[in-house]
């Protein structure tokens, strides 16, 4: 009985170090991923440095579901830019073209007035009420960059959240029977 008892004793031993070694490989690839998310926050400036078109606002230049990728510069904003902004009392975040510039004589601040491409007026109805310009500080960032329709991930499993933890069991049970 000894020698099937220690064979036992081993093989259990084996399967604990295995998920020990899975679980710290998934840690180091969650933590990779927010190093990696933290890093583009510094590169770019920007408090989101990657976003997701959600709407069909911005027609035809941006769809829903392309990714947009932002850089927030000191340098001014100008008419014509497409920026992405916080609106107070709003969780998700709206991309839309800037469309007037206003300079404060008093301060040299510049507010901005917005506007989707593909809708009649301008976006002071989406404004905190009162509100009729964007300050610096609302804008999060101004797109350099986009990658057509691959947005379409994260809009279907926000929408759909069973899709969404299906596809985390699976990977879940994906690490955690692998060998390697």
């Amino acid at each position: 009985m000894g020698w099937i008892g220690d064979t036992v004793d081993s093989f259990k031993s084996i399967q604990i170090r295995q998920l020990l070694t899975q679980a710290v490989s998934l840690g180091m690839i969650v933590t990779s991923a927010l190093i990696i998310w933290k890093a583009l926050m510094c590169i770019t400036g920007s408090e989101s440095p990657v976003v997701v078109v959600l709407s069909g606002s911005m027609e035809p230049g941006f769809k829903r579901g392309d990714i947009l990728f932002l850089h927030m510069s000191k340098d001014p904003i100008r008419a014509g830019e497409i920026v992405v902004f916080n609106v107070d009392g709003r969780e998700i975040p709206i991309v839309h073209r800037v469309i007037k510039v206003h300079e404060r004589e008093d301060t040299g601040e510049v507010d901005v007035l917005t506007k989707g491409d593909n809708n009649y007026g301008d976006d002071r109805l989406l404004y905190a009420q009162g509100q009729l310009w964007l300050q610096r500080h609302h804008i999060m960032g101004r797109a350099v960059g986009f990658l057509p329709y691959v947005g379409w991930v994260t809009i279907i499993m926000t929408e759909k959240p069973i899709i969404k933890y299906i596809l985390i069991g699976a990977l879940g049970l994906l690490v955690i029977t692998s060998k390697d």
